[in-house]
C-alpha cells in the first residue's frame, strides 16, 4: 500500500493576512486604552512607551512607533522580508488606532484590576493573532519569535521575562500598585501565548 504524501501547509490569503493584522492590533489597541484608563502598563517596547509617556507626556502612538524604529534591521536579516513589512504595517496602524480611539471610544471608569485581566488576554489575543499571520508589534517579540524559530525557546517563557523587567522600571513613574496590576497583565498575557503559541500546531503559513 502506497503512503500518502504529507499535504503542504495551506497558504494564508491577502485577505486572511489583513483581516488577521487587523483584528490583532485592534485588540491590543483595546487593551492599551484600558490600561492608559487605569494607569497600567505592558512590557517590551510598548511599556518603554507607556514609561516615556506617563514621563514626558508625549503620546503613546507617537513614542511607540519610534521606540520601534532600531528593531527593523533585526528583524530584516533574521525574519524576513514579508515578517518584517507585516510588523511595520501592524506597528503604524497600532500608533494610529491608539492616537485617534480616544477621539470615538471613551472609557469612564475602569478597576485597575479588570483592566490587568482584560487587557492582559486581549494583548496575549491580539499578539497570537499577529504571530500566525506572521506579524508582530516589534521590539522584544521579533526577538522572542526569532528565538522560537530558530531554537525552539517558547516565545511565551522569553516574553514573560522580559515582560517583567520592562515593568519593574515603570516604578519610576508610576506607584507600586499600578506596577503589580501591570505584571498581573504580563504574566496573563504571556502565559496565554505560552498556552497557545507551541511551535507546529499552527500549519497555515
Amino acid at each position: 500500500m502506497d503512503t500518502p504524501h504529507p499535504q503542504p501547509p495551506e497558504r494564508h490569503t491577502v485577505f486572511d493576512d489583513t483581516q488577521g493584522i487587523f483584528t490583532g492590533t485592534l485588540f491590543v489597541s483595546l487593551a492599551l486604552l484600558m490600561f492608559n484608563q487605569a494607569g497600567l502598563l505592558t512590557g517590551g517596547t510598548a511599556g518603554l512607551a507607556f514609561v516615556l509617556h506617563y514621563a514626558t507626556g508625549v503620546s503613546f502612538g507617537k513614542l511607540f512607533f519610534v521606540v520601534n524604529l532600531p528593531f527593523y534591521w533585526f528583524s530584516w536579516t533574521r525574519m524576513g522580508r514579508e515578517f518584517t513589512l507585516k510588523t511595520f504595517l501592524a506597528i503604524a496602524l497600532l500608533s494610529l488606532m491608539t492616537e485617534w480611539s480616544p477621539q470615538v471610544f471613551e472609557i469612564g471608569q475602569i478597576h485597575p484590576l479588570y483592566a490587568a485581566i482584560v487587557g492582559g488576554l486581549l494583548l496575549g489575543s491580539g499578539c497570537l493573532f499577529l504571530a500566525r499571520h506572521r506579524a508582530s508589534l516589534g521590539g522584544a517579540t521579533i526577538v522572542t519569535l526569532y528565538l522560537q524559530k530558530a531554537h525552539g525557546i517558547r516565545a511565551g517563557k522569553v516574553q514573560m521575562i522580559v515582560d517583567s523587567v520592562v515593568v519593574l522600571l515603570a516604578l519610576l513613574v508610576v506607584t507600586p500598585q499600578r506596577v503589580a496590576y501591570s505584571i498581573l497583565a504580563a504574566v496573563l498575557m504571556s502565559l496565554f501565548l505560552w498556552v497557545n503559541h507551541k511551535p507546529g500546531r499552527y500549519s497555515v503559513t
